[in-house]
């Protein structure tokens, strides 16, 4: 019995090689489909916007394209285990392998190397790239894909409110005192909640304390009467913190940005389960692609001529699946204070590897 986790290196070297091959090409195929659909959705409403044209649709993709990577990265790994693993299965190559004297574990070994150098540098471009472009595409979006706002600090979609008055805003820039609000409408609202005036102005900056609408349309709701004024302060009682915390978008920020977005608002007393799922997911959702192979390693063994090799290769896509069914429904669980974060994040992890080492163990080993 050979001790050794690995087979040979040569043997190592072609297992691997042939696996991130195909993750490569079935990743390529799936985005390249994803995104004509998804463009052919969008195409429309980007174009709908005066002075838009082909240079906005290929910005849209830029953005678009690293959202589709990340999630269906996964989901390639594991189509991927499944072809690599019956095509060596067909060809008798783990057949060979097994009458050299490896163990299933050894067969799988170099695939699962690779996953988990797969889940590395899927973790790397979730933080460095994904987060900056779902930031940017969501402040673009917010505005009707509208003049492109920077894609430094944006953030859009704010809702505030100053005791009975509310205040929104399409996008937010800066930080601090020098933090600038655009596209903002601003509602006064009466002791029973009925709005009486509306202010709305392309753009807001806080005075200390208070927020300076520049040239707000006012619109009084008794009189019906629309009046243009040179500014006005409102929402005294908001402030840039508070302004920071009023909405946190896990997707659109970095796994130490949303650290500290959670402290700021369990400082303040905020519920913060759904972010700290979302942050603990941020480093289990890149590792799943390391249960791709185990899951899928049902399609290796079994002799290909016994005409199980399809039924083999549909299981292991049926656990695969299985595995993102419930880790939505768990962090569905989780937002909604089901499952503590820790739990929301990872049992779903631990659960598979148990799954499918269980399913090995019996069949194989």
């Amino acid at each position: 019995m050979q001790l050794e986790f690995f087979p040979s290196r040569a043997l190592t070297f072609y297992l691997a090689r042939l696996f991130i091959t195909r993750i490569v090409a079935v990743l390529l195929m799936l985005v390249l489909v994803l995104q004509v659909l998804d463009l052919l959705g969008e195409s429309g409403d980007i174009l709908a916007h005066p002075g838009n044209g082909e240079a906005q649709l290929f910005y849209y993709v830029t953005l678009r394209i690293p959202q589709l990577i990340a999630r269906f990265l996964p989901y390639s790994v594991l189509l991927a285990t499944i072809i690599t693993l019956a095509t060596l299965n067909q060809n008798s190559e783990v057949i060979s392998m097994k009458a050299a004297g490896l163990s299933a574990h050894q067969i799988l070994a170099p695939l699962m190397l690779t996953a988990v150098v797969v889940a590395l540098l899927s973790f790397a471009f979730n933080e460095r790239v994904v987060t900056r472009a779902s930031a940017a595409l969501e402040a673009w979006e917010s505005v009707d894909y509208g003049p492109i706002p920077k894609d430094s600090g944006v953030r859009s979609n704010i809702y505030l409110s100053d005791g009975k008055d509310l205040m929104l805003a399409q996008t937010l820039e800066g930080s601090g005192n020098a933090m600038v609000l655009n596209g903002v409408t601003f509602y006064r609202r009466s002791e029973q909640g009925m709005i009486v005036e509306q202010l709305r102005a392309a753009r807001a900056t806080y005075v200390n304390p208070g927020w300076k609408l520049e040239q707000p349309v006012r619109f009084d709701v008794s009189g019906t009467k629309t009046t243009r004024l040179a500014s006005a302060t409102v929402a005294q009682g908001i402030t840039p913190e508070e302004v920071t915390m009023a909405r946190v978008d896990a997707d659109s920020q970095n796994i130490v940005e949303l650290a500290h977005s959670i402290g700021a608002l369990r400082d303040a007393g905020r519920r913060t389960s759904e972010l700290e799922a979302a942050w603990w997911h941020k480093i289990s959702g890149p590792l799943s692609s390391t249960l791709m192979p185990l899951l899928g390693a049902v399609a290796a063994f079994g002799l290909a001529r016994s005409g199980q090799l399809l039924i083999r290769a549909v299981i292991g896509m049926a656990l695969g699946f299985a595995y993102f069914v419930v880790d939505n429904a768990a962090l569905a669980m989780g937002n909604f204070g089901g499952y503590p974060p820790l739990v929301a994040a990872w049992a779903p992890f631990f659960l598979f590897a148990l799954i499918g080492e269980t399913v090995l163990i019996r069949t194989e080993e």
